[in-house]
């Protein structure tokens, strides 16, 4: 099985003169993303290794291995930070996370298909599935109210949700 990647962050800007970046962390808490070493930087996945970081007022700034000064970081700038499946701690048996979620089926408690994960997001409430199958669905998930079951084994969501909606 090819090696799964992550998305968990970005380089937003250059930070001074010495090869320092801003980093957009999208993990929870958002410093998680400075454990993570190395970081796949762009959509070739270059590894680099993460030499110093910290966090830095309401974000957090790095510099990365080979990166002494601004032009030498002026390349990564804008680029999506993923990092190995692998590299993640398991999750608790209540917990997912997101990544794995994608691509499992989703059903009704009926057995109707209402598609596949294709990706999650965030509102201020909760976490909504979007769903690809006739037509995009977007399905809260709320566990136990519409998310009955996750079922890894048969790579299936199981949801209390009217199929018309």
């Amino acid at each position: 099985m090819p090696e799964r990647f992550l998305i968990v962050g970005r380089i937003t800007r250059l930070y001074g003169v010495r090869g320092w970046v801003r980093v957009f962390s999208e993990t929870v808490p958002r410093d998680n993303i400075l454990g993570y070493s190395p970081w796949r930087l762009g959509p070739d996945r270059q590894e680099l290794k993460v030499a110093e970081a910290r966090p830095h007022g309401q974000g957090l700034v790095a510099r990365l291995e080979g990166c002494q000064d601004r032009d030498q970081a002026a390349v990564w700038v804008g680029q999506t930070i993923a990092v190995a499946r692998a590299q993640l701690p398991p999750p608790r048996p209540d917990e997912f996370y997101w990544a794995d979620l994608e691509g499992l089926r989703v059903e009704t408690r009926e057995g109707r298909s209402l598609g596949e994960v294709e990706r999650l997001f965030a509102t201020a409430g909760n976490d909504v599935l979007v769903v690809r199958g006739e037509r995009e669905r977007l399905i809260p998930f709320l566990w136990e109210t519409v998310v009955r079951e996750v079922d890894f084994a048969r790579a299936c969501i199981q949801v209390d949700w009217d199929p018309d909606f």
